[in-house]
């Protein structure tokens, strides 16, 4: 099944502004993929460029784009092993625009079988995917207020984003228990954004609250200060920035660095790579969590086929397209019933963008 061309779009989306300890975003900077077949079957491929955590933006993502397209025109569509290895000789890094390249080809081999995706990775069913819904930075009271109405509103799992002032993310999350009630799961993200000195003085803090666990307390460059953190931490602690393949994984895992992974794609440079961390984590017992940027329901899609496919994917952080798109161009693919992610079955990915906003979109055909 061959290449022949691919479409590549600058995948605007516009929303609320969204803050987290390393900056704001005030647009959803996706890239939007088709790769066209010889056969017929065209993939669909979505990433979202967050470049606090990632360093990529739309526009590096749109140029390397180019170059991929180039690279795997007239290349077989099936050998998604060989294609990815391409990319990564090509250019070190730039992982969130090889993961719409990767889901691309994923889209295309679950269609050519006709299964849906998460058939096609091995899944045996379908569930419904319980997500949490992400109260983002802002004064302490704004941030209770919003959890309050998330919780109004259905929401049984918080994710509070901290990591700007210590004092104001204790201030934020103790406000928060104390008014939505202990009932109320509540998961922690401080992004990289403690130094490890703030990152006891506030995990400690909230020992007796109802607290899953805390993702990325401080930043990747001191992955060798976790193991002491987890140590005295009442919270268990979750790997994201610091894990962006299976050598990461392997790495704080054997290092007893962290209880739980976050797996993204955009970090992973795709679900090949993902499978590999997953495949990692689950020997040592250590269960994942699936997680995104700032993706519409296209890439969505495509986590909850992944999540749905791999037993000790056990957390499920899918709120991306809750977090203030003020546009869905998206056609067909996963549904929120209220705080759930359901899936249909349709084939491959199952999911697509208008056209008519497409052609709105900055793009190329190569």
């Amino acid at each position: 099944m061959i290449i022949t061309k691919t479409e590549i779009y600058k995948y605007s989306i516009p929303m609320v502004p969204f803050t987290i300890a390393t900056g704001t975003m005030h647009f959803a900077q996706n890239i939007f993929i088709r790769i066209y077949t010889d056969d017929g079957i065209t993939g669909v491929g979505e990433c979202s460029a967050f470049p606090m955590i990632t360093g990529e933006t739309q526009s590096t993502c749109f140029e390397m784009a180019k170059d991929f397209a180039l690279l795997w025109k007239n290349k077989n569509a099936l050998d998604i092993e060989s294609r990815m290895k391409e990319l990564h000789a090509f250019t070190a890094y730039n992982n969130t625009i090889k993961s719409a390249f990767d889901m691309a080809l994923y889209d295309i081999a679950a269609k050519r079988t006709a299964m849906p995706l998460y058939k096609f990775l091995g899944g045996k069913q379908k569930k419904q995917l319980p997500t949490d819904i992400t109260v983002g930075i802002q004064a302490p009271k704004v941030m209770a207020i919003q959890a309050k109405i998330f919780v109004e509103q259905g929401a049984e799992i918080l994710k509070i984003k901290l990591g700007k002032q210590v004092q104001d993310d204790i201030n934020a999350v103790s406000l928060i228990a104390s008014t939505v009630g202990g009932n109320i799961q509540l998961r922690l993200d401080a992004n990289q954004g403690w130094c490890y000195s703030d990152a006891v003085k506030a995990l400690t803090a909230f020992k007796d609250l109802n607290i899953e666990f805390c993702e990325q307390p401080l930043h990747k460059h001191d992955d060798h200060l976790l193991p002491q953190l987890r140590n005295v931490s009442p919270i268990k602690i979750m790997a994201d920035e610091s894990v962006f393949d299976h050598y990461d994984a392997e790495r704080l895992i054997n290092a007893n660095a962290c209880d739980y992974v976050n797996i993204k794609f955009a970090k992973s440079s795709g679900m090949l790579e993902a499978i590999k961390i997953n495949e990692v984590c689950e020997a040592h017992h250590i269960p994942c969590m699936m997680g995104g940027m700032l993706e519409s329901r296209v890439a969505l899609t495509a986590f909850a086929h992944f999540a749905t496919a791999f037993d000790n994917v056990q957390f499920y952080d899918m709120d991306t397209c809750m977090l203030g798109h003020t546009t869905d161009p998206v056609i067909g693919g996963v549904t929120y019933n209220e705080f759930y992610v359901e899936l249909t079955d349709a084939i491959g990915i199952g999911a697509d963008v208008d056209e008519d906003y497409l052609n709105k979109l900055e793009h190329i055909v190569l």
